[in-house]
């Protein structure tokens, strides 16, 4: 599909930085219009209008609660986790790496772009965990520790690392490379972290984990079994004796510095849930990432649905409770993969710089397009959300119509009733829109929903309605308080 470009526009390839008043961004169409629908005033549509209203919401989640992503991942699970830290014990990442990159704000707007560390670590009652599930970049982790402190927000005691988590090393993220430009065209886009070449170490059972440090003794062999398997495999990949003692001297360094965080996390965390303390899981990446249900091969390496919190924290299916589902407004996506709703050309360009849609990990351009419900509503069934956070609504502020994708249809016709498998048919998927007004208004300042703009409502009701899970959180900017909840 193509999109003719308002002639008035220009695009300016130049840096933005974030503003409430953003350039004006209009969208011009041509698809054919499938329905369009006035919806309903949902029955979830009750404004909170009181601080004690919010925090009887927020208090309202189960001990266990759990907060993952919707889409491709980039959706602002950071935001919404750092808020509701502030009112559980414990926030604990399950699965991911450095791959994940989730960009918060302190009380005074500072911004913290965290990759390892939980998002819960601005909030200083809040002890964060990084579970047995997450490959943990050891340097990276020393680098985002020591970012933190020197803006004077303390580690210490604060962050457990689980003793079963596997230890990704910077030569994982050598292969990572190499591994992409082997592939090169079918490339997988990824972050370049080392997480699948660390994710594979695992799994086929030669990989390090952090219990290893405290065998100095039998390290040595087993970084040198890594180190020269990767070299069998990659011809480009160099390596030799005085490579394998410089890492071991390293860690031996690394070690030291890393045992007052280290903890059997399994038990920690069935100890704090016997022991009634809330527990906040913290997902990296997304559902349409999921090595399982993701758009395969074009996924992560990890679990990041909701299977994913038991397997990468030790904790039993059945004291899991409330999990919020994260989805922007609208649909992004980073590195190569099918993409139903994306929007090509110089409007995905503009929607791009309206949101400031660049990676926090790699700082790449996130590919943009408008809001999947087919995969929401797929996401949605897999991990069973009792409710949403609708995030960056205010990005579409300027548009003077937004379009939902409401249905897939094969070439011929032929409705497609889930969210297939097969890449071949994803690709060449027409997607059924829905037409709804804008509001063509700045709402960065509503703190109230019933004060958004008739069409703001409209649009966020309409998703309920198609989706069937509430919108419970509104995002409408990147600050602490630039959430409207619902």
């Amino acid at each position: 599909m193509t999109m003719n470009l308002s002639s008035s526009l220009v695009l300016d390839s130049s840096p933005i930085k974030w503003t409430h008043n953003r350039r004006p961004v209009a969208f011009s169409r041509n698809f054919v219009v499938c329905s369009v629908k006035s919806p309903s005033p949902s029955s979830s549509a009750v404004t909170l209008s009181t601080e004690s209203d919010r925090l009887s919401r927020i208090e309202s989640l189960s001990q266990v609660s759990g907060v993952l992503g919707c889409q491709w991942g980039d959706e602002g699970k950071g935001k919404l986790v750092d808020i509701l830290a502030q009112h559980f014990d414990i926030v604990a990442r399950c699965q991911g790496g450095a791959n994940a990159g989730h960009t918060i704000y302190n009380a005074e707007g500072k911004k913290f772009a965290l990759h390892l560390v939980p998002s819960g670590i601005l909030n200083e009652e809040t002890l964060c965990v990084i579970g047995n599930g997450v490959v943990v970049h050891l340097p990276g982790l020393f680098e985002e520790i020591d970012g933190l402190e020197s803006n004077s927000v303390s580690c210490k005691g604060r962050i457990l690392v689980s003793d079963r988590a596997h230890l990704l090393f910077d030569f994982h993220q050598e292969v990572d490379g190499l591994r992409e430009a082997e592939l090169a065209k079918s490339f997988i886009g990824t972050t370049k972290r080392g997480i699948g070449p660390c994710y594979s170490s695992k799994v086929i059972r030669n990989g390090i984990r952090v219990s290893d440090l405290r065998h100095m003794d039998t390290f040595p062999q087993k970084l040198d079994v890594l180190l020269s398997d990767a070299a069998s495999r990659f011809p480009g990949f160099n390596y030799g004796p005085e490579m394998l003692r410089e890492e071991v001297e390293t860690y031996k360094r690394y070690a030291e510095r890393l045992e007052p965080f280290i903890a059997d996390t399994v038990h920690f965390m069935n100890e704090s849930i016997s022991q009634k303390k809330k527990i906040l899981v913290e997902g990296g990446q997304a559902t349409m990432l999921d090595i399982d249900f993701g758009t395969y091969p074009f996924v992560t390496s990890s679990s990041p649905s909701a299977g994913g919190i038991c397997t990468g924290l030790g904790i039993a299916p059945r004291v899991v409770g409330d999990l919020v589902g994260v989805v922007k407004a609208y649909t992004t996506r980073v590195g190569s993969g099918p993409f139903p709703t994306e929007i090509l050309g110089q409007e995905g360009d503009l929607l791009r710089f309206a949101g400031q849609e660049f990676g926090t990990t790699t700082g790449r351009p996130r590919r943009c397009g408008w809001l999947d419900i087919v995969a929401l509503k797929y996401c949605c069934q897999i991990n069973g959300f009792s409710s949403l956070n609708l995030t960056k609504l205010d990005v579409l502020s300027d548009m003077s119509e937004i379009q939902l994708g409401v249905a897939y249809k094969q070439i011929d016709g032929t409705p497609v009733k889930s969210f297939p498998s097969d890449l071949r048919l994803l690709e060449q998927i027409k997607v059924e829109y829905e037409v709804l007004p804008g509001w063509k208004s700045d709402i960065s300042s509503v703190r109230k929903y019933s004060d958004l703009p008739k069409a703001a409502r409209q649009y966020v009701e309409r998703i309920e309605e198609l989706v069937g899970v509430p919108v419970h959180y509104i995002g409408i900017g990147p600050g602490r308080d630039a959430l409207i909840f619902k």
